[in-house]
């Protein structure tokens, strides 16, 4: 028998995708199920992201890229955050990945040795304390609540680090609680950071509906920012992202890019800069529909009990508290899966400052929203009456 490390056989799954995948099975099995769960836009890809690709396959774009990724990319990437944001970046900042997930390792492995910290806030991205293990790191957890706006306190930031701390990592919009941060939140966290790098990840940048759109880089140099196509573009299989650097860091980053992954597919970077570079009217709609999927959820899971301490004003996602219903997220979900065919995330997930919640995801048709609320309001009323 094949004997695993520890890290293999001690790493939880990524409940969400568990939730998916049994979805799934029921859907193969005859039954129709409304997913909630993955953050995932329903939205196609912009005609002229597929032509851009389809142009590189035919001129024949399929061979290794350098290690950084294109150059145009990169040069669009750096003219975004410019543009969007009043800053002096540079392509040389910049380091095209196969997604944001690969950045993370990337980063983490740059950044960690064996017992090294990374102070993060509960709840949290799920993957984010796996990625740290896996580089050897250990995650400290700044908790918050609805009660302030799930938002990290320079205090509780400071109160976390200590000798062996190697980074903040903060996420604005938030997932899984649709948390916008606001200018004071950056600067507070920044100074509570000092020398320490700040990690920003920037994922679901764009998709705001109140307050405004911001980056860490506005605040402090001494930062990383991760984020990618998948969401903006509706590009999550296409499988791109970057990762903005300090200078002095992009050639190490480099090598380990070099030796784990080689480069990012290359006719999908031209996407990329398509992307970045082409009409942006598509996103205009689909934040304007997001929004309104955002205020139906919002009405219907209130109107049904589940309690939303901070409404969401950006990403895709309510958590939504159900303790009044059960204390145990994962038995909830389940039950709700299986006896209702609506699929949604238990806030477990996203750690234990989540438990007794829920997240709902709006990435869906409002059709399938309403379809899922009507399942859901019936399934909450069976269990009040039992």
């Amino acid at each position: 028998m094949v004997k695993l490390s520890e890290k293999a056989m001690g790493l939880p799954p990524f409940i969400v995708m568990d939730v998916l995948e049994r979805a799934q099975a029921l859907e193969r099995s005859g039954r129709n199920i409304v997913h909630l769960e993955v953050g995932e836009p329903d939205f196609p890809t912009p005609s002229h992201i597929c032509e851009a690709a389809e142009k590189a396959l035919k001129r024949g774009e399929t061979k290794y890229t350098h290690s950084l990724g294109l150059l145009a990319l990169r040069e669009a990437v750096a003219e975004y955050y410019n543009g969007k944001f009043g800053l002096d970046l540079r392509a040389d900042q910049v380091i095209i990945t196969s997604g944001t997930s690969p950045a993370l390792l990337l980063l983490f492995t740059g950044l960690l040795e064996p017992g090294n910290e990374v102070v993060m806030s509960n709840p949290y991205y799920a993957c984010y304390p796996n990625f740290v293990k896996c580089a050897g790191g250990k995650p400290r957890f700044a908790y918050v609540t609805g009660e302030d706006g799930f938002t990290m306190k320079p205090e509780s930031v400071a109160a976390q680090m200590s000798r062996d701390t190697r980074a903040i990592l903060i996420n604005s919009p938030c997932n899984p609680t649709g948390r916008v941060m606001r200018p004071g939140d950056y600067r507070g966290i920044c100074e509570a950071a000092g020398d320490i790098p700040v990690i920003s990840d920037e994922i679901y940048q764009g998709l705001v509906y109140e307050g405004e759109d911001h980056t860490v880089l506005e605040y402090t140099d001494n930062a990383f920012v991760l984020n990618g196509f998948s969401k903006l573009f509706a590009m999550t299989g296409w499988r791109l992202g970057y990762l903005i650097a300090p200078r002095d860091c992009i050639r190490p980053l480099q090598k380990i890019q070099q030796n784990l992954f080689i480069c990012a597919n290359s006719f999908v970077q031209h996407a990329g800069v398509a992307a970045l570079r082409g009409p942006q009217d598509h996103i205009r709609e689909m934040v304007s529909e997001y929004d309104r999927r955002r205020l139906y959820m919002l009405k219907r899971l209130k109107a049904m009990g589940l309690g939303v301490e901070c409404e969401p004003e950006g990403a895709y996602y309510v958590l939504a508290d159900a303790r009044r219903f059960s204390p145990n997220s994962l038995e909830l979900s389940r039950s709700i899966l299986e006896e209702a065919g609506v699929a949604v995330t238990p806030g477990i997930d996203f750690g234990d400052g989540a438990e007794g919640y829920l997240r709902f995801s709006y990435s869906n048709s409002l059709d399938n929203i309403k379809e899922g609320m009507d399942r859901l309001e019936l399934y909450l009323k069976r269990l009040k009456a039992t």
